[in-house]
């Protein structure tokens, strides 16, 4: 699979990096807060957090950005002045500019009769204005150009409504270069004509609001309020809707089909977070951080540790042979109930994009989806917006896939790079003269997998009956298939196949194996890892799934002809094969995803070059491979931690990085004290040899 470009690539020089900020929600002191929610009133020391992980950045932003809700008593409350006072002083961390832009909880609500909140006034903006600074802005960093908007006016009946609208049409006017737009409410969540609800900006604004975000000069925009990550894009703008770093908004919960986290969702930790945006000479990459809701107390001495390995996006992902396949829903839209508070009359829509986030922050591209998903509009349009931030994806059909499907895509720019067709060995036979018609209708590799009957596994074991469907060759059949797919090959129906890898086989002697057969055959394959061990038993070992997306992701690096999909990209947890995936049921990633982030950071700058991967022989307890590459050498161990420390010491080595715990370990005293203190009872090393 090759790492072709994409529309929205970066490319040239990263020239520099904001961060971005929302809905810190600071309180008027430590342990008071207007809100019942224990996890408001842990809003102070979680802002303080981010801020200390913020001047650790290396390098460091230019600036950061705050999308509002700086506080969380409204300007009505006598409170606030004395919050926005904490605020400073938990900002005060930063050694940098800090544009901030009002919201609800700043200036009061937008115009709403539904509602008995405060609402926005010339008094609240006022007061704001002298405990803030300006509630709309503009400021150019280079050739970039900034606007800061105050979205509580759309809308409003104030004069300052038409001056800024008159405002904005000026500073679009007169920019030179590109221009990112930062605000609080977004202009809608779902689709621009939805109606008005207390998570978008109503008509008559919005759509004048779409206009001007619509200018080929804005690249992106960035807004809070709804505490929840979404992706769209407006004319040729990317947008971001932002996490807060405070709280969940909890009716959002609705997106899982399990039980809510912490304070029924409003507690979902996981889900707290900011961006660090980085710019580059053409485009830009928006970086999710996570915070997992850790704290810093007001006391708390010295600076917050530094991060000790980048963070990645799919659009700058080392590698795309590492595929997914997408068992769940992955553009779902949901009706999202009105459960009483700020949402009574009536459901909402909302797409759900936290599968999309838990991708980027992987540096996760290559999606194994059914080709049902083709047949959907929304989920086309999506692709395709998937597409261009560098998103690939593999189509698994039963049968040869209908023409007609394959067609619609290619019309909406979605990037298939390979179809695989799922047939008994029967049907391949027969299919010589539709797999060439096929070939007329997409450019896509067109791989086969076989469809497994009762003349390849038994259907019963003299105890148990199966009837389970299974697909994919495994490596030790290859030498009797030959005859059925060589003539494929030399004819040029097919390009590669797919190889199923059961839970427990090898990995590395698989791939070793299946790396000559495709030289030798001049075939891809396709490898599936399967994660389910066996019937009604749950496969829960995460570090051991982890292992095997590190062995892949190495043994990937090393040619362009075998790549490896793993089932299941999200957990199944219940049916007949319960197994975890590299997220859970919430989308927070679980072991397997965070080191599959971590592989990504580690080889961000290294070009995967054909180098070579091996099986070694290690201490008992532990599963050792050798990856070399650039004149680099690495091990990967995975096994008991007591083990694993004595294989790190048995050598000079330059790093060693805990995969699962993203720790990087540079020097013999940092992992002398990791080792001592942190290293798990089971864990997935990476030791860079001296």
């Amino acid at each position: 699979m090759t790492n072709s470009r994409f529309s929205r690539q970066p490319l040239g020089a990263r020239l520099f990096s904001f961060a971005v900020v929302a809905d810190t929600h600071v309180n008027e002191s430590e342990d008071t807060c207007a809100s019942p929610f224990a996890t408001n009133a842990r809003a102070n020391a979680r802002a303080r957090h981010v801020f200390a992980d913020i001047a650790t950045l290396d390098p460091a932003p230019a600036f950061t950005i705050h999308l509002g809700d700086i506080v969380h008593p409204v300007p009505s409350m006598p409170s606030f002045e004395v919050a926005a006072g904490r605020f400073k002083a938990i900002a005060g961390q930063i050694d940098m500019p800090l544009h901030l832009v009002p919201g609800n909880h700043d200036v009061g609500d937008k115009r709403i009769d539904w509602m008995p909140a405060d609402i926005v006034c010339d008094d609240y903006l006022d007061k704001y204005r002298q405990v803030f600074g300006p509630d709309y802005y503009a400021v150019d960093h280079g050739n970039v150009r900034f606007l800061f908007l105050n979205s509580l006016l759309f809308n409003s009946g104030l004069e300052a409504d038409a001056a800024q609208r008159a405002w904005i049409d000026e500073q679009l006017a007169s920019a030179s270069g590109r221009v990112f737009v930062s605000l609080h409410y977004p202009p809608y969540l779902h689709d621009a004509d939805e109606r008005g609800s207390y998570d978008n900006i109503d008509e008559p604004g919005r759509g004048w609001l779409l206009s001007r975000l619509a200018d080929p000069r804005v690249e992106g925009v960035f807004a809070g309020h709804v505490h929840n990550f979404w992706y769209d894009v407006i004319g040729g703008a990317e947008i971001y809707m932002l996490p807060s770093t405070a709280f969940l908004r909890h009716d959002f919960s609705e997106f899982y089909r399990v039980p809510p986290a912490d304070e029924f969702g409003r507690g979902d930790v996981e889900k707290f977070g900011y961006f660090i945006v980085d710019v580059h000479e053409h485009g830009h990459v928006a970086k999710l951080i996570r915070t997992h809701g850790a704290m810093r107390g007001e006391a708390e001495p010295g600076r917050a540790a530094a991060r000790t390995l980048p963070t990645v996006h799919t659009k700058t992902a080392a590698c795309d042979r590492i595929a997914v396949e997408m068992r769940h829903p992955w553009a779902e839209i949901v009706e999202i109930p009105c459960t009483g508070g700020v949402q009574e009359f009536g459901r909402k829509l909302a797409r759900n994009d936290y599968p999309l986030m838990a991708m980027w922050e992987m540096g996760l591209r290559t999606l194994k989806i059914p080709v049902q998903d083709l047949r959907d509009d929304k989920t086309l349009r999506r692709a395709r917006l998937m597409s261009d931030v560098g998103h690939r994806f593999v189509l698994t059909s039963l049968g040869l896939p209908d023409a007609r499907l394959l067609q619609q895509a290619r019309e909406h720019g979605v990037a298939i790079a390979a179809i695989e067709i799922n047939l008994n060995a029967q049907a391949l036979e027969d299919a010589g003269a539709a797999l060439q018609r096929l070939r007329e209708h997409t450019d896509a590799r067109l791989i086969y997998c076989k469809i497994r009957t009762g003349a390849d596994d038994a259907h019963f074991d003299g105890k148990h009956y199966s009837h389970f469907v299974n697909t994919g060759l495994r490596a030790s059949e290859l030498e009797a298939s030959q005859s059925a797919l060589l003539p494929h090959f030399a004819r040029k129906n097919l390009d590669g196949f797919t190889v199923r890898l059961d839970w427990g086989a090898d990995l590395i002697a698989t791939h070793q194996q299946l790396a000559g057969q495709a030289r030798d055959w001049g075939a891809s394959i396709n490898v599936g890892v399967k994660l389910a061990d066996r019937l009604a038993a749950a496969n829960t070992d995460d570090t051991a799934i982890a292992a095997l997306v590190a062995e892949a992701f190495l043994a990937a690096r090393t040619t362009n002809a075998v790549s490896y999909s793993f089932d299941t990209f999200m957990d199944v947890d219940r049916g007949y094969f319960p197994r975890n995936g590299l997220i859970d049921r919430r989308y927070d990633p679980r072991p397997a995803g965070l080191a599959l982030a971590a592989l990504n950071a580690v080889f961000a700058d290294q070009a995967a070059d054909g180098g070579r991967v091996e099986r070694i022989d290690g201490e008992a307890g532990m599963r050792l491979c050798r990856y070399q590459s650039g004149g680099q050498a690495y091990e990967l161990a995975y096994g008991s931690g007591q083990v694993l420390k004595r294989q790190v010491e048995a050598g000079a080595f330059k790093r060693v990085v805990d995969l699962t715990a993203q720790r990087v370990l540079q020097a013999q005293d940092d992992w002398a004290g990791y080792s001592r203190r942190h290293l798990p009872d089971q864990a997935l090393l990476l030791i860079q040899r001296g």
